[in-house]
């Protein structure tokens, strides 16, 4: 079989080689019943067992071949390449070409296209001769092994190629004493302080620690907890476990799902297996990891590790972010629509304040950081005697200057202009209040002014109602007086209409109820004066009548005067001395009219004080 160097000496699964049985180094442990068959089985229990291993290891070498296939599959998809069958679709030779040219990243040569047999001998060579120059040892194995399809040896090649491109290079180192570990006691390490703290979660090897399906969730909680919620799994439900952690690193963290729950529920998991996707979980947060603190360690890192063309690329980058966000912040903050609202123009305004003093800073310190991170590219390059890097188009410091100065420009304009407009918007605002303030007045007037022209209480006598027409004719002239101040509200919601007041439907809907109020006042106004009238007019009716009786009553005194009446009327007048006596009479009649009304009125304010 073949060995990696160094820490891939120490993975389990690799027996040392037997120079007198060139297969037994492909050999796992749970074959040995082939060569102990004959002295283990003589009885029956000895034959159940050696059965039930064989079971075993036929079952670990189909769950083997699956994984490998997938994770050759997941490699090969790079290329648009696909397997069906490991053992098949390798005998030629072409994949493993492709497969290693995916996994080294280097040009090879050109696999041969034949179907001959020496050309798939010739194609596994070729493949051979490139794990060798990766330090690669194949040991006991031929390429006419793999041309054959000899399923331990294919699986053994793979695994081989598995631990040189995958396993080989994890290290890590301990804190006490600096040892460096094997890949697969540094990947077993690794598992263990990323889910040291979780509850029932102990891996202490890739078999049996995996089989619940918690180890797999621990994992992906520790790195990613957006997407796995630990506290609701059990131990208890292990394939429910192995099925939500496969489906959340395939869907959200693109890893290949190179097993099945019942590839791991199992009384046996297969190691190797296990090992293939666990790897992959590693080499995918540890990639997560460095990208996440590459950020804040650019400045030591700048100094200590990075090339000059990368600080180049960097400040590049930087610089074209600046200049999106410089661009993109001006076209924002150039925009002179504002909220049709008081309240709406302070949020804005506080939002422009806060751009100011918290997110502006933050790209001004970035734009120093260039200039600081071009100063250091220039003194490196002066360092080394070569050219002065000049920035491209669009991204040099001067460039960056011009931007920002735009940008200045822009917040002062949109300073000035959202100030004017709160200013505006305050002047409305109080308009607004000034307008309601109004309504609210003239309602309670016209409320008032209406409630006392609903009522008659003109008075049952001819002084009483021509005092109750001067009282109305003064209410006609206080209402016509008040009409400029009706109108004064009309236009106030005018004045707010036309200055865009977001209110302005409320503002109107208030004016067309002053407006009905008014207009239902002088109605009513109209109506009472009619009313009044007609009142006034019989009243006048009545006096009228009062005399026709009085003089009535006078004539039938004059009857009884003798024949000075009869004379004085016959000549058509009552004489001097008749008429002294009628208005004697009218006098003392209208005394008495003034004393019975005079006692009417007391009774009246009698009533009234006792109510």
């Amino acid at each position: 079989m073949a060995q990696v160097p160094g820490e891939v000496d120490n993975m389990e699964g690799l027996p040392a080689p037997n120079n007198n049985n060139p297969v037994a180094r492909w050999e796992s442990p749970d074959r040995g019943w082939e060569r102990e068959q004959p002295m283990a089985c003589t009885a029956a229990a000895s034959l159940f067992e050696c059965s039930r291993i064989k079971a075993l290891a036929d079952e670990r070498e189909a769950v083997q071949k699956k994984t490998f296939t997938k994770w050759v599959n997941s490699h090969l998809a790079r290329i648009g390449c696909h397997i069906g069958d490991l053992y098949a679709d390798l005998r030629d030779g072409f994949v493993l070409t492709r497969l290693l040219e995916v996994l080294s990243g280097e040009q090879l040569p050109r696999p041969t296209r034949g179907r001959m047999r020496i050309h798939s001998l010739e194609n596994v060579d070729k493949g051979a001769a490139v794990l060798k120059e990766q330090r690669v040892h194949l040991e006991n194995v031929g390429s006419h092994d793999i041309v054959d399809g000899n399923h331990r040896l294919t699986l053994g090649l793979v695994w081989t190629i598995i631990l040189r491109f995958q396993i080989q290079v994890i290290k890590i180192e301990t804190e006490d004493n600096r040892e460096t570990r094997s890949a697969k006691d540094a990947l077993l390490l690794w598992c263990q302080m990323k889910t040291a703290g979780y509850p029932e979660v102990n891996i202490q090897n890739f078999t049996t620690s995996w089989r619940d399906g918690l180890a797999f969730n621990a994992l992906i909680h520790r790195h990613r907890p957006d997407l796995v919620d630990f506290s609701k799994l059990t131990k208890s439900n292990a394939n429910y476990n192995l099925q939500r952690a496969f489906r959340t690193a395939e869907q959200h963290l693109g890893l290949a799902r190179l097993l099945d729950p019942e590839d791991v529920n199992m009384e046996a998991p297969d190691e190797k297996s296990i090992i293939t996707y666990v790897v992959s979980f590693y080499h995918y947060f540890s990639k997560m990891k460095a990208l996440a603190v590459e950020g804040k360690r650019i400045g030591k890192v700048l100094d200590q590790v990075l090339e000059v063309g990368k600080i180049i690329e960097r400040y590049e980058e930087l610089a074209a972010e600046l200049l999106a966000w410089i661009h993109r912040t001006v076209g924002l903050i150039s925009n002179q629509k504002f909220a049709n609202s008081l309240s709406g123009v302070q949020q804005q305004l506080q939002a422009f304040t806060a751009y100011c003093t918290l997110e502006k800073p933050v790209k001004f310190q970035e734009k120093g950081n260039l200039e600081v991170l071009l100063f250091s590219i220039q003194s490196k390059l002066r360092a080394c005697n070569r050219r002065l890097y000049v920035p491209r188009d669009g991204c040099g410091i001067w460039d960056i200057d011009k931007a920002w100065g735009q940008l200045e420009k822009a917040e002062h304009e949109r300073e000035a202009a959202l100030r004017a407009e709160l200013i505006r918007q305050e002047k409305l605002e109080l308009l607004a209040q000034r307008f309601d303030h109004k309504v609210a007045m003239r309602e309670s007037w016209l409320n008032e002014n209406q409630r006392l022209v609903s009522q008659d209480n003109f008075g049952y006598e001819l002084p009483a109602v021509e005092a109750a027409m001067k009282k109305h004719e003064a209410i006609e002239a206080d209402i016509a007086a008040y009409e400029e101040r009706v109108q004064g509200v009309a236009e106030l919601a005018q004045a707010l209409a036309a200055e865009g007041y977001y209110d302005a439907r409320r503002v109107a809907a208030q004016r067309d109820s002053v407006l009905r109020q008014w207009a239902l006042l002088t109605g009513l106004v109209g109506a009472r004066r009619t009313r009044l009238e007609q009142n006034l007019a019989l009243q006048k009716v009545f006096q009228e009548m009062v005399y026709m009786v009085d003089w009535m009553e006078e004539m039938q005194v004059g009857a009884t005067w003798g024949p000075r009446w009869v004379w004085c009327a016959r000549r058509g007048g009552r004489g001097i001395g008749t008429e002294r006596v009628v208005r004697d009479m009218k006098r003392e009649r209208e005394t008495e009219r003034d004393k019975e009304k005079s006692e009417k009125e007391r009774v009246r304010d009698r009533d009234r004080e006792i109510d």
